[in-house]
């Protein structure tokens, strides 16, 4: 626990407490007025409680307990003849108050009002008998000083307060800025993840389905197919299982996230081959020398392959044939899939909300600096362009 400094500990206690401590000071200096004022006549009674009992709302309302004792003060030199009460204390302390907590044109009123004071209750009390006029004036001069040096005590503690306000907004605008962040990355999470999901989902059950399909007509002819489609299924199933398990894994914060299973450009052969067992006519075509991408893009550069190829096998139609060309020039990647179907892969335009479909794929792409573009082709079928780039700029 960190440990402050004495005087800012004791700064810290005295505003937690400033309304008993203010309430006990004006108590104790309207005691100490009476004591002076009991023989002194009803005004002194008066005017030593009017300079004592404003200071309990020193603080709270510092313009108001300053003027009401300054009006009282100006009645205590031109009233209480030449007794000097107790109640004289409060001015300095209600000057401190006004320079701490007031308002700048109450301080300053304050000041000017305490320094013309000085100079009156010099000559009114204390100019005895035997004193010389240049003695007065420089204990007049002794007593301003006075009053200007708390006032400058005041203001530094405005200073000082305000310094302490705007460390606290600082520290609170920095504590919603980390919340605001934290949000951001959990909605970018969520939408990671939601993407990955419908990947993985819609690619696996449309092999499941595509398989279970085939092994259904082709059951009574050929048993080895039924049995080469269910074997398929279960592999697909596994698969889609691993995947799903790696990537919620980042959901849980009792174990360590499981980042070895994210594919890459690298596994688009495999991804290839997987869809040729499911029944699609897919080649594939490789230009230029490979180049590292990052973990990020080479997953993007997969998933758009996948997701491609996945509608391929929902919407082209039976005997569709797909091309894969994969081009690597010195800048960036360029992927181009295209079928010669029916064309009804066009749905992808009118994706869902969640980040399915083309614009999933255009997310995925914009966020590593790449672009995608998709549509049907003059001769039939559906093409899908893509471009990602090696490096961000």
């Amino acid at each position: 626990m960190a440990r402050f400094p004495t005087s800012e500990r004791f700064v810290r206690w005295t505003t937690e407490h400033a309304r008993g401590i203010d309430i006990t000071l004006a108590c104790a200096v309207a005691l100490l007025s009476l004591v002076t004022a009991a023989t002194a006549g009803v005004w002194a009674v008066i005017v030593s409680l009017g300079m004592s009992v404003p200071l309990a709302w020193r603080r709270s309302r510092p313009e108001l307990s300053g003027m009401l004792i300054a009006g009282f003060a100006v009645l205590h030199v031109l009233v209480i003849g030449n007794t000097l009460l107790g109640c004289a204390i409060a001015v300095p302390i209600s000057l401190y108050a006004l320079a701490a907590y007031g308002a700048r044109w109450s301080s300053f009123t304050g000041l000017g009002i305490a320094l013309l004071g000085s100079i009156a209750a010099e000559f009114r009390y204390f100019g005895y008998d035997g004193i010389s006029f240049s003695a007065q004036v420089f204990q007049a001069v002794g007593l301003m000083i006075f009053m200007l040096a708390v006032w400058a005590f005041g203001d530094l503690r405005r200073v000082r307060t305000k310094q302490l306000e705007g460390l606290t907004e600082r520290a609170r605008l920095l504590e919603l800025e980390r919340a605001q962040e934290a949000e951001i990355a959990t909605i970018s999470e969520r939408s990671r993840i939601a993407r990955e999901m419908h990947d993985i989902v819609a690619h696996s059950l449309t092999v499941v389905i595509a398989q279970a399909d085939g092994g259904r007509y082709s059951a009574a002819k050929d048993p080895q197919a039924a049995v080469q489609a269910l074997e398929t299924i279960a592999s697909t199933g596994r698969a889609a299982l691993t995947d799903m398990r790696a990537l919620l894994s980042v959901l849980r914060e009792d174990r360590p996230r499981d980042f070895a299973v994210i594919p890459g450009a690298g596994d688009i052969d495999a991804l290839l081959g997987d869809l040729r067992r499911s029944g699609l006519d897919v080649t594939a075509s490789v230009t230029g020398e490979p180049r590292e991408l990052s973990a990020g893009a080479g997953l993007t550069a997969y998933r758009i392959v996948q997701e491609s190829l996945t509608n391929v096998l929902k919407h082209a139609g039976p005997g569709a044939h797909a091309g894969v060309e994969i081009t690597w020039t010195d800048t960036e990647l360029v992927l181009r899939i295209a079928d010669d179907g029916r064309g009804g892969s066009a749905a992808l335009v009118e994706s869902s909300p969640g980040g399915q479909g083309l614009i999933g794929m255009s997310e995925r792409a914009r966020l590593h600096g790449g672009t995608i573009t998709a549509g049907p082709q003059a001769g039939g079928g559906y093409a899908v362009h893509a471009v990602l780039p090696y490096e961000r700029t």
